[in-house]
């Protein structure tokens, strides 16, 4: 009787171990959006990644940080007068995102290396976990990249490297829970090629949008203009108002109403393209997994898309603007999941179980 490689059988413990990460890199998340939120990213000014692991432990560690923190400009513009107390509130909010990103590192790679070793990963996976590890360990750099931009003739870290750091961690994210998931079970539901289309499709636009919101956070222009549904006493602002910047694309990046605006729009974009692909599925008739996928997903933009006309209003209050992070975190993932069932199974989760590794290491 033919039985399963045993690589293949070990599938489950490699499922359950990228879960835990994807669970870690949700707590990185929402600890980043609280650092941000805080305005605490700029409290560690140096990047030490093995000895910044230790934070200060004695007060005369603690005035050291503080002398350091004290010469850049956000201390001078904004934070002046600030106790050591008060520094170490946002200290420990920008340490202990660090510490969260250090820990899903080694996460990811002490058991990726055990496995290694006893040959448990198929050779089809090998090369994307290798990947992933290889753009987590990107994402470290562009992390200090980002802070780097804030502590010399600014008060704020860039929009662009704020934006480009978020949006690279939602990747990395949502590529882990998709392999995951990619292991789970062969085969995909009959579907019409419209509806995979689609919900890959949405799953683009939500990360794209969650780039927009992050240029958003970065110039702080959701404390601009504070109404809804119209924005700056227009529902579409005048041209010469929205386009002043020149050249012409940075308005795009820089101008605190349009990036705002555009954001609107995105988020309008992605609630009418969701509805569209629930009606689409209830249509197809193509069972339960489906419907429930595509309505769960519509449910979730429509709660994200209110929460954030809500936070809006308030002028962005720290706990509905964490709120509006962590539902668009879930809305990712549920995006994530939806598009992966409909996909076409990887040929990782796909293979048959007699193909082997070559010369698996405790393995019998």
């Amino acid at each position: 009787m033919h039985e399963p490689h045993p690589a293949s059988a070990r599938r489950p413990v490699i499922r359950a171990w990228l879960y835990v990460v994807a669970a870690l890199m949700v707590l990185t998340l929402v600890v980043g959006g609280v650092t941000r939120l805080t305005e605490s990213g700029l409290s560690i000014v140096e990047w030490k990644p093995v000895t910044g692991v230790l934070p200060p432990l004695s007060h005369e560690a603690w005035q050291a940080e503080f002398a350091k923190y004290r010469e850049i400009p956000q201390y001078r513009e904004l934070n002046r007068g600030m106790s050591v107390d008060q520094f170490k509130t946002i200290y420990w909010w920008e340490w202990s995102h660090r510490l969260l990103a250090r820990l899903v590192g080694a996460a990811f790679l002490l058991p990726f290396l055990f496995f290694l070793w006893r040959g448990w990963i198929e050779p089809g996976l090998k090369a994307r976990l290798w990947t992933l590890f290889g753009a987590g360990a990107v994402l470290g750099g562009v992390g200090w990249w980002m802070v780097s931009s804030g502590l010399a003739g600014r008060v704020s870290v860039s929009q662009y490297r704020l934006a480009f750091h978020l949006t690279l961690a939602c990747v990395i994210y949502a590529a882990i829970l998709w392999t995951a998931r990619g292991l789970n079970a062969p085969g995909a539901p009959s579907v019409p090629r419209r509806l995979r289309l689609t919900a890959a499709g949405l799953a683009i636009l939500v990360l794209l949008q969650i780039y927009l919101g992050a240029l958003v956070a970065g110039l702080d222009a959701g404390l601009v203009f504070n109404t809804w549904p119209q924005i700056d006493g227009a529902w579409i602002p005048s041209a010469a108002r929205l386009w002043f910047e020149s050249p012409a694309w940075r308005n795009l990046f820089e101008n605190a109403l349009t990036v705002q605006f555009q954001h609107r729009m995105m988020a309008y974009a992605l609630w009418i393209v969701t509805a569209l692909h629930l009606i689409d599925a209830v249509r197809a008739r193509r069972g339960a997994a489906v419907l429930n996928g595509a309505l769960a997903l519509f449910c979730a933009v429509t709660l994200q898309a209110g929460i954030g006309i809500v936070t809006l209003l308030y002028q962005v209050p720290l706990p509905l603007a964490l709120l509006h992070q962590i539902t668009g975190i879930a809305v990712l993932t549920i995006v994530v999941i939806h598009a992966e069932r409909l996909s076409v199974r990887s040929m990782v989760a796909a293979m048959p179980a007699d193909v082997g590794v070559s010369n698996p290491r405790g393995v019998t």
